[in-house]
């Protein structure tokens, strides 16, 4: 659509109102004087309706309003992995470096650097083919990841010429018969799904290091999961250790909505965190988007849209990508607070009535696939929810809870009792667990599924038990419940508690989890076996070889630990 100006019409926060401006859904359009950047959100009649993803105190009526033409889009392309945006994709770091701690409004900034020049190597010649999909050629984009420029949907023809060498992104180094210009960058529509060939099942398991996840509540490649939990739970944490660990080759962190004070720590502490991967930093391979709640009501309403767009990007290269949202339930205010600027008919809470299916639409973005060309990738999402005051009833818990199939809830009175992750066993849930049993069963160990399922019965049964304790205390149970809540004591302790600061203990590798497990169940073999050949609960519970278990997750050779334990109990079980 052709450039169109209009007027201001009427200013409600950030919703303005526009009249005479000939626009489509969701243009992106220029504000007043400062040119305020903005998104069309209805039209009716000569009235166009506008969110402006900036502050629009000082707007007055009668300004001038131009419209683009174009969706909000992404500019894509090498220069993205290490940047900082916010929520529309403006660089933060350039932006303070020309105007200072404080974005004026209607600042602007290119996405990608301008001037910077990247190595590329053709993966075509003249005369080749190109459609949607074909692999044009590679940068080295950082240490640890190779940038693979990919023909964007609707590209066709022949190569007519093409260049080895150093450009920028906007410098063609080549050309179709067509006339059609190749670059390095291209641009891409935040709310639109990039197409894929076809959608793959969930069979690989995305490993987080973290052992109730891992363990009990595993995620796929491509899955979905949720971490509801209140204020003080540890979601942030939880997201920041998943990103550093988990095994995936890119990490977009989108900070959407959160304290200043928290994004300021992932924006300080990122840049020095080590990839334990390939030594080199962390950010080589994450893009982080930060919308803090001072910022913009509606740029955060954007940052989630952002964040997936850059993730599918990175997943049709070929790359297992995971997208951090910190938190759902913060742009979920936002689509809150401008509905009922746009005085449209409020749902639960006031929430609006199309709630449900735009938290479906984003986490249906997921998924592993087969690419356009052919190759296999995945975009993960785990979104945080913050529910007010933990009551998981509220409608964005409830309504992720419709489209997740990993739910880690978080449970305050955990954290309380410095119990971290503070992961609730009980409410927590994967529905990937028979999904990924085979590989997990073919990978690591046969007896896996069935260890983890014992582990988790006990720990169910543990909980039936101190609702008796509670009533006739723990010396009135049977000698057998008595050694069944001493385990699980051990699984609670020994196995689920993980620190997230310890060098060591920060990361669990599969099969250390599996010897851990196996270790716990070998143990309550032996002890049920001598309590009916005639032992005492005391003597099983006083045993000093199964309290050493604790030390294991803080041990680098952790086999060996394992092995002199395993002898001990023999030992000690001899001897009873």
């Amino acid at each position: 659509m052709a450039r169109s100006t209009g007027t201001l019409f009427r200013i409600a926060g950030p919703v303005v109102v526009a009249k005479g401006l000939a626009a489509r859904m969701y243009d992106v359009v220029r504000v007043g004087k400062e040119r305020l950047m903005g998104e069309v959100i209805q039209i009716g009649g000569e009235k166009v309706t506008i969110q402006v993803y900036e502050d629009t105190s000082g707007l007055k009526p009668g300004e001038s309003v131009e419209n683009t033409g174009q969706p909000l889009s992404l500019d894509l392309g090498p220069g993205l992995l290490t940047s900082i945006y916010d929520g529309v994709q403006r660089p933060l770091p350039v932006i303070r470096a020309a105007r200072g701690d404080f974005i004026q409004r209607g600042v602007e900034a290119p996405a990608l650097d301008q001037e910077k020049k990247w190595d590329f190597t053709p993966a075509l010649k003249k005369g080749d083919a190109v459609a949607p999909g074909v692999l044009i050629g590679t940068v080295q984009e950082t240490p640890a990841i190779l940038h693979k420029v990919i023909a964007p949907p609707g590209m066709s023809g022949s190569v007519k010429s093409i260049s080895q060498g150093t450009f920028t992104v906007n410098q063609p180094f080549g050309e179709l018969s067509g006339g059609e210009k190749l670059t390095l960058m291209q641009k891409w529509p935040v709310r639109r799904p990039r197409p894929v060939k076809e959608k793959l099942r969930p069979e690989t398991p995305l490993v987080t290091g973290q052992r109730i996840f891992d363990g009990l509540f595993p995620l796929a490649k491509g899955g979905v999961a949720a971490i509801p939990g209140p204020f003080g739970a540890g979601k942030t944490v939880t997201q920041q250790t998943l990103a550093k660990w988990c095994d995936a080759d890119i990490i977009v962190y989108v900070g959407c909505g959160e304290r200043g004070n928290e994004m300021t720590e992932v924006l300080t502490e990122f840049p020095h965190l080590k990839d334990p991967r390939s030594g080199g930093a962390l950010m080589n391979r994450t893009v982080l988007i930060a919308n803090t709640s001072n910022m913009p009501v509606a740029a955060r309403e954007a940052s989630v849209y952002t964040g997936v767009t850059i993730a599918e990007y990175y997943r049709d290269m070929g790359y297992n990508v995971a997208l951090m949202a910190d938190s759902t339930s913060r742009w979920a205010e936002a689509m809150r607070e401008i509905s009922s600027r746009l005085e449209e008919m409020p749902g639960e809470e006031g929430y609006p009535a199309y709630l449900a299916s735009r938290l479906a639409e984003f986490y249906e973005r997921a998924g592993r696939v087969r690419t356009l060309q052919g190759a296999e990738g995945s975009v993960s999402i785990i979104g945080a929810v913050s529910p007010p005051g933990g009551d998981f009833s509220e409608p964005v818990t409830q309504n992720t809870l419709r489209v997740v199939k990993a739910f880690w809830a978080l449970d305050a009175r955990l954290a309380q009792r410095r119990h971290f992750p503070s992961i609730n066993w009980l409410t927590s849930y994967s529905l990937y667990k028979e999904s990924l049993a085979p590989w997990f069963e073919g990978r690591v160990s046969k007896d896996w599924t069935s260890l983890t399922d014992d582990l988790l019965a006990l720990l169910q049964e543990e909980e039936k038990l101190l609702e008796i304790v509670q009533l006739v205390g723990s010396d009135a149970l049977p000698e057998k419940e008595q050694l069944t809540l001493e385990i699980a004591r051990m699984i609670r302790e020994f196995f689920l508690q993980q620190n997230a600061y310890h060098d060591v203990d920060t990361f669990c590798d599969l099969p250390k989890t599996f010897q851990m497990m196996k270790t716990i169940k070998f143990f309550g073999d032996k002890a049920y076996k001598a309590l009916e050949a005639g032992a005492g609960i005391q003597a099983l519970t006083a045993m000093k070889s199964k309290d050493k278990l604790a030390d294991v997750k803080f041990e680098k050779d952790y086999q060996k630990l394992l092995d002199q334990i395993r002898k001990d109990m023999e030992k000690e079980f001899a001897s009873l």
